[in-house]
Order: C-alpha cells, then structure tokens, then sequence
C-alpha cells in the first residue's frame, strides 16, 4: 500500500477509547497518504507500506496533536493593571463595574489595526504551536460592534494562514455591553443579533456563536436571542456558562444543543444532566479557576456520573487566564480538578475536537482523520500531565506535514 509517510517504532495514544483510557499501543505505526491518516495500530497488524518517507521514533510516544478549544487569542493591550488590583483585594465584577475588565481591552483592541492584532497574537500562538497544538479555537469578544469584531476574527483567519495550524472562529460579540450602550443591553443585544452575526455569517467569518451568561453579563433570557439568531443563519452554539454564579446557563445551552458550555464551576445536578442528554461537552479552563483564585471547582463527581465528555482549554485572554500552555493545563486540571492523565490528554484531543464539533476529523489516531500529531520524548504518557514547565515535545505533525 502506497503512503507518503510512515512513523515506525513508536508508541501510540491513539485516544480511541471510552472514556476510561488512551488505547495504548506499545509497537505502533502510524502512517499517512494526501494529510490523512490510512493506519495507526500495531506494527504486527500494518499493511505493507510504500512510504516515500519513513521515520523511526525510537520507541517515542506519539498522540494526536493537541487541540485547544477555547481561547480568546487576539486581543491588543494587557491588563496587568487589574492584576495588581485583584493582589490588593478587588475582585473580578468590581473591576468590571469600574470599566475595566473586558471593556478595558476592547478599547485597546478598537484602536488597533488587524496587522497590529495579528502580529500581537503571533508569539501566543506560536507557544501554543511549540507545545503540539495543531488546532485552536479563538473567539471575537473584544471589538463590541461590527467592524472591530471583524476586524478581530479576520485576523484570527489570517492567523490561520500564518501558521501552519487550524484555527476554528468563535462570534462572541455578546461578551459584554460596549460604553456606548451603557444601561441598554438589550439595543446592544439586536445590533449583535440583527447586524453583527448576520454581517459575519454571511462573510463566513464565523464557525460558531458563543455569549457570556454571567450577571456582569446577559441574562438567560438575552443569550437566548443570542442563540435564536445564530439557529436562523446554521451557526452551532457554546457559552461561558456557571463561572462566577449559577444562572442556569448549561441547561439552556443544551436546550439549544450547544457543543460546549465552558468553566462550569458553579455548575448544579440539574445543568449536568441537561448537558448529558444534550451530548453538550464540559469545556473546563483551570487556567481561570487558578488566576482569579477561585474557591468552587466544577463538580467533577457529577460530570463524570453522567458520563459528560470533559475537555480543557486554556482560555488564553489578558485578564483572566494569561497562558499559552496546554501542557501546564493538563497539570492544572489533574492538581485542582483531580482529574486522571487519561482525562486530561483526552481533554487536550478527543474531547476538545468534539468541543468544537470536529471529532469526525480530528482528536484521535485512526483511519481518515486528518494527520495531526505531536511525538514526544517520554517513557509513558503521565508526563505529560506531571510535569511543570517542560516541554517534551520532539516534533509536531500537521496534515501529515
């Protein structure tokens, strides 16, 4: 059988699993024709191959490349101001409400040009690339009216074309109310619904919808426009659900059969199995939970009871979750979640993909999905979660390339 490349003598996590392992292969091939993987097993089991390049990983591990599901990559400014704040005791909604927080660097990002945003997000992405993510998810959010928010997710496209990575666009224009709407969020609202997400939608600029449900935010009822209008242009839905309060958010997110509801972690028995009917992913982001020194962490127990898939992200933003490291996410979400290694990488693969909707073409190593891989230099895959600050990274494969 013809193929362009071949990896040889490797250990594979190839994440195909229920939920309860990596499905591990101690003598691995994995080999790939055209971007695609055509086999990923056993050696013993391998079709005889033809490869026009062959690799010898030396006994590596090899997992599928690293997928980041939620980030807000492009941005200008920082807000490290707030960060000293918050050391001197001010809380998150307290800054908000002073007109810091998101407001603070939408402004930032209104001023800026797209080159300016693009050459900004550059250096966070290329930490995120150097650690073996060959997918990410970057959300609008920062612009709060219609040029800025294109502005924004064009070049979160162009970050695409930059890099040798897939970048999935995220709509969040109901991230928060703009100055110029101060005290009438719901004309904000119909400018989101009935000119910004048609615009974008039509532009195609957009893969899915998200809003932030939140009382420093939208109510259920206001995201629920949100979500009316991106089912009336084919666009699926996630949302910030149950990060500072419980207002309910996941249920709705499932009753509208959103991929993902993130952070979570005010999150109640009732949400947990609205998202399990619902097939909607837990997208957990212990890089928040750990900056802004949160005390209630998302109810694990209750996730994994009701079978929900649990992902992780970094939620990489200045204000509340300054990181660019998948690596050191896994560890967070393994010391202040307690969850398992294989929860963790699977979080980072199989479960981010399908946080994005994307587990048809990426997230683990079998047959027809695309090849995307990360070969690490480690004896066994808890490594990669236990360590801090290291990066075990050997090479990173992507579209077979």
């Amino acid at each position: 059988m013809d193929c362009d490349r071949l990896w040889r003598n490797a250990r594979l996590a190839t994440l195909t699993c229920d939920r309860s392992g990596l499905s591990e292969v101690e003598h691995g091939v994995v080999a790939c024709r055209d971007g695609r993987i055509v086999f990923a097993g056993p050696a013993a089991e391998a079709p005889l191959f033809s490869p026009v390049i062959e690799h010898d990983c030396e006994g590596r591990w090899i997992t599928p490349g690293l997928i980041d599901p939620h980030t807000h990559l492009v941005y200008a400014g920082d807000r490290a101001g707030e960060f000293e704040a918050r050391l001197d005791g001010a809380s998150y909604e307290e800054i908000a409400r002073a007109g810091g927080g998101i407001v603070s660097t939408m402004r930032a990002t209104r001023e800026a040009s797209e080159a300016e945003l693009v050459a900004a997000a550059l250096p966070r992405l290329d930490a995120l690339i150097a650690e073996g993510v060959t997918t990410v998810e970057i959300k609008s959010g920062y612009g709060l009216r219609l040029a800025d928010e294109r502005k924004q997710l064009r070049a979160a496209r162009r970050l695409g074309e930059e890099r040798p990575v897939e970048v999935r666009t995220t709509f969040l224009g109901a991230h928060a109310v703009p100055p110029e709407h101060r005290g009438d969020p719901e004309a904000y609202l119909a400018e989101v619904c009935e000119a910004m997400l048609p615009a974008l939608a039509a532009e195609g600029l957009a893969d899915a919808v998200d809003a932030f449900c939140e009382g420093i935010a939208f109510s259920p009822e206001q995201v629920r426009r949100v979500f009316e209008a991106a089912g009336r242009h084919g666009l699926p839905v996630k949302l910030h659900a149950e990060q500072l309060s419980n207002r309910h958010g996941a249920a709705l997110a499932a009753e509208y059969g959103a991929l993902s509801a993130d952070h979570l972690e005010h999150l109640d028995e009732p949400g947990v199995e609205a998202m399990a009917r619902a097939g909607v992913v837990a997208t957990l982001l212990p890089g928040a939970y750990y900056f802004t020194r949160e005390t209630q962490p998302p109810p694990i127990a209750a996730l994994r009871r009701h079978k929900v898939p649990i992902a992780l992200a970094t939620d990489s933003n200045p204000g509340t979750s300054p990181l660019t490291s998948l690596l050191l996410v896994m560890n967070m979400g393994a010391t202040l979640f307690r969850l398992s290694v294989a929860e963790c990488l699977a979080g980072v693969t199989r479960e981010a993909a399908r946080a994005l909707g994307r587990l048809d073409e990426l997230g683990t190593l079998e047959a027809g999905k695309r090849c995307d891989l990360a070969i690490w230099d480690i004896e066994r895959p808890a490594e990669l979660v236990y360590r801090m600050g290291f990066n075990p990274l050997h090479a990173r494969i992507w579209r077979g390339q």
